[in-house]
């Protein structure tokens, strides 16, 4: 139908008073369940990194939640939409003014024949107005407001999960770093040790030249490696204060609190404990997108709604007098009731356009929340191979560690009883040094794997939070 006037009229009378489609989630296909997992009764815990007994790191996402400015700035937010909320609800409703004025005028004589001239005229009046919201502009314009408000909220608790998984995954990454100087060290000793052993050999004539240089060589590079480790050391504990919302002054003097070593961290054993449906509750961002759609689907009520005329009704009473001293005399009132009635007859299509742009953001916020649902089981896909991953590398590599230890063993036996050269105790000790610093970057990987899951889980989060 080309009149959109016609359109929305009879879409109204068959209808209803309310203009615009009623908001329904998008359907969306679900798998049953999720691969390779068993489904359990069990929610993820809201405080989930209290899983990983480490009061060091429980101390420091409270800390971030407390003072994190990301946070900060998503609960203002918060506040803002709030207000604007309280604003639309007013809209809704009646609104009572006082009017007062005073003049002094001079009429011309043709019109001021027998009255004093000039004259006073002073007025005190309440005025009463209310909007009738026959096609439900108003209403939706608050629905719309409501929505963009419960948006704001589940973008604050999405800033709150994320600003969660970042300390934690950021506090693994430095006691992985932490335990990799440490062996680091340890190693550093021990090859010091052995190229000072080689030098006095050397010099006695017991090995070759080779055999120092390479010792030396072994040395160098254990030496080098530890100033890289120390400044990733610096740079990680530099982006935690920063998570922390820390001033400046605590970020250059201050430090950040370590708990328990990375191998000792337990990986708590996080499994979906709902349905994959159950996700689009369970992930603030979802959530949040889904808002910003009802928020713009409600838009297009408003729009269409901008069609029809619009009706105000108005009341008024007061007193009115020509001398101040008599405003409140007697047969001084006033009173007048009124009904104002406005429609839009040509507007060269703005209220078409406003309509068209309404259906436009719709459709853009329909794309991101279907994007948004696809990056969210994207994600718990790969954080459940990356655990399993995680933890499938982490026992081979225990097991290289294990042999790898008794080989170093072994060689020292065979060289101190003369049956092979040192150079076959540096290649022992070389593979134990790097997968001793596999291992712990493997342990690292598992915890962050299991905080990337309670990440793509939701948290413990539910739409009931902002559902208020």
């Amino acid at each position: 139908m080309r009149n959109p006037f016609l359109a929305l009229t009879l879409a109204a009378l068959l209808g209803g008073c309310t203009m615009g489609p009623d908001f329904t989630r998008p359907a969306a296909e679900m798998p049953q369940q999720w691969p390779g997992t068993v489904i359990r009764a069990s929610q993820v815990d809201p405080l989930w990194w209290r899983s990983y007994d480490d009061m060091a790191l429980v101390d420091l996402v409270n800390e971030a939640l407390a003072a994190n400015s990301d946070l900060l700035v998503a609960a203002a937010r918060v506040a803002e939409a709030r207000a604007l909320a309280g604003v639309s609800r007013a809209d809704r409703l009646p609104t009572l003014d006082v009017e007062a004025s005073g003049a002094r005028q001079r009429q011309t004589d043709e019109l001021a024949v027998g009255a004093p001239n000039p004259v006073n005229n002073f007025r005190l009046a309440g005025v009463l107005s209310y909007e009738l919201d026959l096609w439900g502009r108003l209403a939706r314009a608050d629905e719309a407001v409501r929505a963009q408000l419960m948006a704001s909220e589940a973008n604050r608790d999405a800033v709150r999960l994320a600003v969660a998984a970042d300390v934690a995954s950021g506090y693994f990454n430095l006691r992985a770093i932490d335990q990799q100087v440490v062996i680091t060290e340890r190693t550093l000793a021990a090859r010091q040790e052995s190229f000072e052993l080689q030098q006095i050999q050397y010099t006695n004539g017991v090995v070759t030249e080779l055999v120092l240089r390479q010792a030396e060589s072994e040395l160098a590079a254990a030496r080098a490696q530890l100033p890289a480790l120390r400044q990733q050391r610096a740079l990680q504990r530099n982006a935690l204060a920063v998570l922390l919302g820390r001033t400046p002054r605590a970020l250059v003097e201050g430090n950040v609190p370590r708990g328990q070593s990375i191998d000792q961290l337990p990986v708590p054993p996080v499994v979906p404990g709902y349905m994959p449906s159950d996700i689009l509750d369970r992930r603030p961002d979802i959530q949040q997108a889904e808002q910003l759609l009802a928020a713009a689907n409600a838009q297009i009520g408003v729009a269409e709604a901008n069609f029809f005329p619009r009706i105000s009704l108005t009341a008024s009473g007061g007193t009115q007098s020509l001398e101040l001293g008599d405003l409140f005399s007697a047969g001084t009132g006033i009173w007048s009731l009124g009904a104002n009635l406005t429609a839009p007859i040509i507007d060269f299509g703005r209220n078409q356009s406003n309509l068209d742009a309404a259906e436009a953001r719709k459709l853009q916020s329909y794309l991101e929340y279907q994007q948004t649902v696809r990056t969210a089981f994207r994600e718990v896909m790969d954080a459940l191979e990356t655990q399993q991953g995680s933890a499938e590398r982490l026992n081979a590599l225990d097991g290289q560690v294990a042999a790898l230890d008794r080989t170093f063993a072994l060689a020292r036996e065979r060289y101190d009883g003369g049956y092979t050269g040192y150079i076959e105790v540096l290649d022992a000790q070389r593979a134990l040094f790097q997968a001793e610093l596999d291992r712990v970057s493997t342990q690292r990987d598992r915890l962050q794997a299991s905080v990337d899951l309670y990440k793509a889980l939701g948290g413990g989060w539910s739409a009931d939070q902002v559902a208020r």
